[in-house]
């Protein structure tokens, strides 16, 4: 029923309806009003749906049409007749064309779509739902048309004794902004195992977009920088570790308690604008994170969303209405909320990523209400 129902099925009926409609109008009307010359619009709508077969069929039903419709009012089918079929003949071939052109283009595009979203998976590869201890819920919104991925951007990983996490914002928007993205995410998934801790793994994302860097100078890699939130959750300790390079602060989300926004005691300065302040900034900020506790990330693309009189979204208010829901559940409520909340049509990529730390799978007990 769906299929029978469906957008070119549904088109290809109106076409025969206007070319029987048409026929009809012209036999029924008096004079010299020549309504069957809608008919040569059939085939040319066809165009931009149907195959070159379905084109050239419903280009030969309106030459049909338009035979019966000119024997009718004249069986000599005079020179103004045979016009009118002529019309239709050519743009029927003119459509047949173009329907051809128009086919190779869809192909050609698919195939482009195809490898692109093949490309976007490498960069940003979906999230597991859990990992270790810890259970990982996304939502993830890139600002460009037909893109799957931005400027923003995120990873988890396991390391020995640990979950570590980055989630970030390049500046910028478009293919530079994700180009940055990219280096930076292969810096730490390289070197998020090994790094002793997490001012180590700042280092290796500063190093990791200066080779970039030098070794693709036509890149403009070196000029721009972005802000980043480094997490560390210790299996066997109810503690998360987070640095803080000039992003929005985290939220912890505990049921039944007041969410508390994890503000650093200094702001560390945004990756790729160390020189401008050295390493003083890079201090590691220690907070509880016990069992069944929630960890909510996100970039500026959540906070920064605004409605019509200019006042952004209410982010922490929001959500207090909604912590004794599931993570999934939460996350889709913030969809719907920041959709209706925002003035305009997104202009900004927007990540926002829950850690949620189960207390079975840790071995912990939920705090005391």
């Amino acid at each position: 029923m769906r299929d029978r129902l469906s957008p070119r099925n549904l088109t290809r009926g109106a076409l025969c309806l206007l070319m029987v409609a048409g026929a009809l109008v012209d036999l029924l009307t008096p004079g010299d009003q020549r309504f069957d010359l809608f008919l040569s619009a059939a085939p040319a709508l066809a165009a931009s749906i149907g195959s070159v077969r379905g084109t050239a069929a419903i280009g030969v039903l309106a030459l049909l049409i338009e035979g019966g419709v000119a024997f009718t009012r004249d069986p000599a089918l005079r020179s103004t007749s045979w016009a009118g079929m002529a019309v239709i003949a050519v743009v029927t071939v003119a459509a047949c064309y173009t329907s051809k052109v128009r086919a190779q283009y869809e192909q050609d595009l698919s195939e482009v779509r195809e490898v692109a979203e093949t490309a976007q998976r490498m960069i940003l590869r979906p999230l597991p739902s859990s990992l270790g201890a810890m259970e990982l819920h996304l939502l993830y919104a890139a600002a460009a048309a037909q893109a799957r991925i931005g400027g923003d951007f995120y990873e988890v990983l396991r390391a020995p004794g640990s979950v570590r996490v980055i989630l970030g914002d390049v500046q910028g928007k478009g293919l530079p902004a994700v180009e940055v993205a990219s280096v930076l995410l292969t810096a730490f998934r390289t070197a998020g195992n090994d790094a002793a801790d997490l001012p180590a793994l700042v280092d290796a994302l500063e190093q990791g977009l200066a080779r970039y860097s030098e070794q693709v100078p036509d890149s403009d890699a070196a000029e721009r920088f972005a802000t980043v939130v480094l997490v560390e959750i210790p299996d066997d300790l109810p503690v998360v570790r987070i640095l803080n390079c000039g992003h929005p602060s985290p939220l912890l989300i505990r049921r039944g308690q007041r969410i508390r926004t994890l503000d650093p005691a200094v702001y560390g300065l945004p990756v790729n604008l160390t020189l401008l302040g050295g390493q003083e900034g890079r201090r590691v900020d220690v907070s509880p994170f016990e069992a069944d506790d929630r960890l909510l990330l996100f970039t500026d693309g959540v906070s920064e969303t605004r409605d019509r009189d200019g006042v952004f979204y209410p982010l922490t208010e929001r959500l207090q209405q909604w912590t004794a829901q599931p993570c999934a559940a939460l996350l889709e409520r913030l969809r719907v909320d920041l959709r209706a909340f925002g003035a305009a049509p997104r202009d900004d990529d927007m990540a926002a990523l829950i850690v949620h730390r189960r207390a079975v799978a840790a071995g912990l007990s939920p705090p005391a209400r």
